[in-house]
């Protein structure tokens, strides 16, 4: 992809301006029944994925989330191209009221996110199944369009993988788009 096109300020703020528009799809997949913010905050590691405008086929990714003194979460994602190179944005997350953790709103610290809000109230972040050692977690968005596959390590056993992207595909994902990293599906 377009190196320009990626990082365009005009690309996030349509970003924006669509995820403000949206409304909670009817039969959303189910989240797990309550996190623990300060177990699952850290680093993790993209295991797989659904394609992204912004992030090229061939990088993989960190997440690293710090829980702030006032129950939101600090994060840093950070692409990793195949030549090492890397690129980070950051950002914050707000649980939502009611969710137990298991929802939250994710907001790219960028000058039009701050400008025209981020997502709605019902989140854009969901949590939809995690290890009991929170060692793994299948997170996306309550419309279907995003998942990433996460984990503490960059790979995870091939059975577990394969229970999650069934998980995911019984929870009406389109798991065959699925980018996997460092592995054949």
């Amino acid at each position: 992809m377009n190196h320009f096109l990626r990082n365009s300020p005009f690309l996030l703020l349509g970003l924006v301006l669509l995820s403000s528009c949206q409304s909670l799809p009817n039969n959303p997949p189910p989240t797990v029944k309550a996190v623990e913010l300060d177990r699952y905050t850290g680093l993790w590691h993209e295991v797989a994925r659904l394609p992204v405008f912004f992030q090229d086929e061939d990088e993989r990714a960190t997440a690293e989330y710090s829980l702030n003194d006032n129950g939101t979460i600090a994060l840093v994602n950070t692409a990793i191209a195949p030549d090492g190179s890397t690129r980070s944005v950051t950002g914050h997350a707000v649980p939502v009221p009611g969710s137990e953790n298991t929802r939250l709103e994710v907001t790219i610290d960028n000058f039009f996110a701050k400008i025209f809000g981020s997502s709605p109230d019902f989140g854009n972040y969901w949590i939809f199944k995690l290890e009991s050692d929170y060692s793994v977690a299948l997170v996306g968005s309550p419309n279907r369009k995003t998942l990433w596959l996460l984990a503490r390590e960059p790979q995870i056993p091939d059975e577990q993988l394969r229970q999650y992207i069934d998980y995911a595909s019984q929870l009406g994902f389109d798991t065959d788009k699925l980018i996997l990293n460092n592995r054949p599906l």
